[in-house]
C-alpha cells in the first residue's frame, strides 16, 4: 500500500466483533463487543489470543480505547436487543451514543 492512503477496515472484522462471542474465560458466551473494556485491557497487556480471535480482541480494544463503538450498532446480529438497524456508520460523530 502506498503511503498515505488511508486504510479501510475489512467489514468481516466488524462483522465478527459485534456477532461472534467470546469462546473462553471468564465471559465465554458473550459477544466480543460486550465484552468489558478492563478486559480487554488486560488482553493487551498479557498478550492476545493467536489467531483470528486475538486480531478481533486487538481490533475491539482499539474501538472502544477511542470510543468509536456506535460504529458497529448496525452491525450487531437483529436478534440483540442493542441492534439498531436506523444506525448508520457513514454518518456517525465523535461523541455520538
Amino acid at each position: 500500500m502506498p503511503p498515505g492512503e488511508p486504510v479501510e477496515p475489512d467489514p468481516q472484522v466488524l462483522l465478527d466483533i459485534a456477532r461472534q462471542k467470546m469462546p473462553f474465560g471468564r465471559y465465554a458466551g458473550r459477544r466480543l463487543i460486550d465484552l468489558p473494556e478492563p478486559y480487554l485491557v488486560w488482553f493487551r497487556e498479557r498478550g492476545y489470543p493467536r489467531g483470528r480471535l486475538g486480531e478481533l480482541l486487538a481490533t475491539l480494544y482499539e474501538i472502544k480505547a477511542n470510543g468509536l463503538e456506535p460504529l458497529l450498532a448496525a452491525l450487531r446480529d437483529p436478534t440483540d436487543p442493542r441492534y439498531r438497524k436506523d444506525a448508520d456508520p457513514r454518518r456517525f460523530r465523535e461523541g455520538d451514543h
